[in-house]
Parts: structure tokens; sequence; C-alpha cells
């Protein structure tokens, strides 16, 4: 007997690329905790700040953000 493939339940399943990009981020601040020493703590940090900015490009790519930032808006 074979099941019926429900593509669905793939997107359902699955987490989010964004999400994905955020856990990698995560694990690039826990290897900078823990580095030897002053450059490889800085390698790390940028790799958690690429993969952040990977992630919200995700998500504005996904629509579930706007392309300006508050911050960076400009008054009306």
């Amino acid at each position: 007997m074979t099941s019926a493939y429900l593509p669905a339940q793939e997107a359902i399943m699955k987490p989010k690329q964004s999400d994905t990009f955020r856990d990698n981020a995560q694990n690039c601040a826990d290897l900078a905790e823990i580095a030897k020493d002053e450059p490889t703590y800085q390698r790390y940090k940028r790799m958690e700040a690429a993969w952040r900015a990977l992630a919200d490009e995700q998500d504005w790519l996904d629509g579930e953000r706007s392309p300006v930032s508050r911050s960076s808006a400009v008054p009306a």
C-alpha cells in the first residue's frame, strides 16, 4: 500500500528558511562565546550578523516584512 504525496504537508513540516538561517546565526553566536582568541571571536560575530541579515532578507522575499525598516525610514 502506498501513501499519497501531499505537498501541503511537506510545507507544514518544513521550517521556514529564515528560521534555519537564524538557527545558523545562533550557532555562530554560541561559537563566538567559546572562541579561544579575538580574531576567532570576531569571525563568528561577523558570520552571525551575516546569517541574521540573510534571515531578514528571506523574510522580506517571503513577503513577511517591509523592505524598509522602521529605523531607516525617512520621517514624513
